[in-house]
């Protein structure tokens, strides 16, 4: 007999997880069903007590699904829904098929939950952690008007905009980060191994070292010194500052820093932007409600700061606001998307023509991140310069000071 840990879901669909004796998975299996619970997982207890590299990786919340791993979901289930194959089918065979063991095993609760009787909108809200919101709202609405593949065409048309937004904001910021990184490399090197070589020629000179020749000798010897110490705290305050970005408080202050940093800022207020239009022309169009769009919505904006804005527009709708009025008064929008917005209520052509202003920030994301790189050149030339300055003065003018008495002498 061996102890089996099992998860499963119970005649009104919730899930069970415990552990029971039994001869074989099979025997715990049929033990289950007796008793009126659906198995999903039977593992071994007795053999699975080492953990593999990607079990502790997703143990740790590593392994998520990416967007491009959304991106190709939706586009099957887009396949799926619109041929008219079972669902149930269909889902087993992505199942098998997907490369990404996070995906696969909520694919496989997904699965269960439809055995079970449950709605896919329903399984899906089961994985908050893969499935945002608005996918779940949207697929819930597909479900009730009978159009799942339009649901998941339009997800597909969103986050494949978005990974290609995402993609091109790190395809610009990838030269600079090279470039800071290139610099704090060589500015280690020459302060752990160059500068101390020349510790012994500038001591020559007594009480005559230049200012700028201390301070490099000083930080040189205090990170030979304390180079452990150093290494500590950098890893104690990364990790402090990566865990108060974590809470509430930290995420909100972190997303409006995002905001208001030089260049960068903008670029991440327009992609917001794209992205919320974008969302309210997606959900508006499938029918839903417009408070609950703009709850929804916030959720998924991706800046939380933004999203705490975006969630009390709600609030104003439904005491009544029209969207154009509320829009107004957030300040969130542009003058020229805001009249867009006012013209789509009077139209009723609202969707359409948040699809337009989405496209109108996008556009603006483009254009920003073309010229990203040639903002950021001249922040890059004075920062190198700054730091070929120093090491040149600091290593230079005790070397022309002791030229200088080697002539008077």
């Amino acid at each position: 007999m061996s102890e089996f840990a099992y998860k499963g879901r119970s005649a009104a669909g919730g899930l069970v997880t415990g552990k029971l004796d039994g001869a074989s998975a099979d025997a715990v299996a049929g033990r289950l069903v007796s008793i009126g619970i659906t198995p999903v997982e039977i593992r071994d207890l007795a053999t699975s007590t080492s953990l593999t590299l990607s079990d502790l990786i997703i143990r740790l919340g590593g392994g998520q699904p990416t967007t491009k791993d959304l991106v190709l979901f939706c586009r099957q289930m887009h396949t799926i829904t619109r041929t008219g194959l079972p669902l149930l089918k269909g889902l087993t065979g992505l199942m098998q098929t997907t490369h990404n063991d996070v995906l696969k095993a909520a694919l496989v609760d997904v699965i269960s939950g439809l055995e079970s009787g449950r709605e896919l909108s329903k399984a899906l809200d089961g994985h908050p952690e893969i499935f945002t919101p608005l996918f779940v709202n949207l697929v819930e609405v597909g479900e009730a008007t009978g159009t799942l593949d339009v649901a998941f065409q339009r997800l597909y048309e969103y986050l494949s905009m978005d990974q290609e937004v995402r993609d091109r904001v790190k395809s610009a910021v990838r030269y600079p980060i090279i470039v800071l990184i290139a610099v704090a490399i060589a500015l280690a090197i020459i302060t752990v191994f160059v500068i101390p070589n020349f510790a012994p020629i500038f001591r020559a000179l007594g009480d005559d070292i230049p200012m700028p020749t201390k301070i490099i000798m000083g930080v040189s010897d205090f990170a030979i010194n304390f180079w452990p110490y150093i290494l500590a705290a950098g890893i104690g305050m990364a990790f402090a500052a990566s865990s108060y970005i974590k809470t509430e408080r930290g995420r909100l202050r972190w997303d409006k820093l995002k905001l208001r940093l030089p260049v960068i800022g903008i670029i991440v207020h327009n992609a917001a932007m794209s992205r919320v239009t974008r969302s309210l022309a997606i959900s508006i169009s499938a029918g839903l409600p417009i408070n609950q769009t703009l709850r929804t919505v916030s959720a998924s904006i991706g800046n939380s700061w933004l999203g705490q804005k975006m969630a009390s527009l709600s609030g104003d709708i439904e005491r009544g606001e029209s969207l154009s009025v509320t829009a107004a008064n957030s300040a969130l929008f542009t003058p020229l998307i805001l009249q867009m917005i006012a013209l789509g209520e009077e139209t009723g052509a609202l969707p359409e023509l948040l699809d337009e202003s989405s496209d109108y920030y996008k556009r603006e994301v483009d254009y920003d991140l073309e010229n990203l790189s040639a903002a950021l050149e001249p922040i890059l030339i004075v920062t190198v310069g700054a730091v070929v300055l120093i090491l040149a003065l600091g290593v230079f003018l005790p070397m022309w000071d002791m030229v200088a008495r080697a002539k008077a002498g």
